[in-house]
């Protein structure tokens, strides 16, 4: 009986060292889009209300969850019947994360210009939330069948294990970095309340850079949808993919002009997408 209950012991610390390991070694993996993951969602909540950000944060991360909810259970199917399904439906992701950044660049450009009245109003914050969770969804997708591929050589314990670990760390360490950078505002103004003069020199700086960072964000969130959307579509295309690497492997910051190629093959991808819904929009409102 002792003897069984060691062996029984040793088979979870093996499992669970199994899981420990190919973990690390998806969050490895992952680590590019996670952090295009916190700048798309700290973008989406720049230019909301004070007191409504954290809920809007709150909103998008139960929103999160459920994506994951959905996508492990999904993708330890799909890895077992349908493994051929899972690049199409990446490469439907990624069309779609280009067309969503070409939208907003085309939605900021026209009010930009004065055409405010022409392109609409401001997304609400539902249309906000909703969209957030969307783009979630295909960032979540992509990350987990990173992690899947990482783990496909496992057991389907394991794997699933390793799933449900990146998709519960993903979710809390992304929406909680999220809500700390939103609210470096409210910190940067504590802090200039301070008695100390180094307190409110603080206070003051975080004050100051706070509206830069989340411009920043705002930025680097789009474009993180063309990079993050063109380089599935272009990996998509092993002839592609091999072409642009033997292209550009020979050539100073290399890695660098890869990352370039593909956001602007999203880009490029974003905006044939955008001009073809429009037309569609406008063929059916005639």
């Amino acid at each position: 009986m002792a003897a069984s209950l060691l062996l029984l012991l040793d088979d979870i610390t093996s499992v669970l060292d199994d899981v420990a390991t190919l973990t690390k070694a998806a969050v490895h993996k992952t680590a590019g889009v996670v952090g295009d993951d916190l700048a798309l969602n700290a973008k989406q909540v720049s230019g909301i209300a004070a007191d409504r950000e954290l809920p809007v944060v709150w909103a998008v991360a139960k929103g999160s969850l459920l994506n994951k909810l959905l996508l492990v259970p999904a993708a330890l199917a799909l890895s077992a019947v349908a493994q051929w399904a899972i690049t199409p439906l990446l490469l439907v992701g990624g069309a779609y994360l280009c067309y969503e950044g070409a939208e907003k660049i085309w939605h900021a450009w026209t009010h930009r210009h004065g055409h405010a009245a022409a392109a609409g109003r401001g997304l609400s914050e539902r249309e906000r939330i909703a969209g957030a969770i969307r783009t979630d969804f295909i960032l979540s997708a992509e990350i987990i069948v990173i992690a899947l591929g990482v783990a496909s050589s496992a057991s389907f314990a394991v794997r699933a294990a390793v799933l449900a670990a990146i998709g519960l760390g993903m979710t809390v360490g992304v929406y909680g970095l999220v809500a700390a950078i939103v609210k470096l505002d409210d910190l940067g103004l504590w802090l200039a309340a301070s008695r100390r003069h180094s307190g409110r020199m603080a206070g003051r700086a975080i004050v100051a850079a706070a509206p830069w960072l989340m411009r920043g964000l705002s930025i680097a969130g789009t474009l993180a949808m063309f990079l993050v959307g063109g380089g599935i579509v272009v990996h998509a295309w092993p002839a592609v993919h091999h072409a642009i690497h033997e292209a550009l492997h020979a050539l100073p910051a290399a890695g660098l002009l890869g990352a370039v190629t593909e956001a602007t093959a999203g880009l490029t991808l974003g905006g044939l997408l955008l001009a073809a819904v429009t037309a569609v929009r406008r063929i059916r409102h005639a």
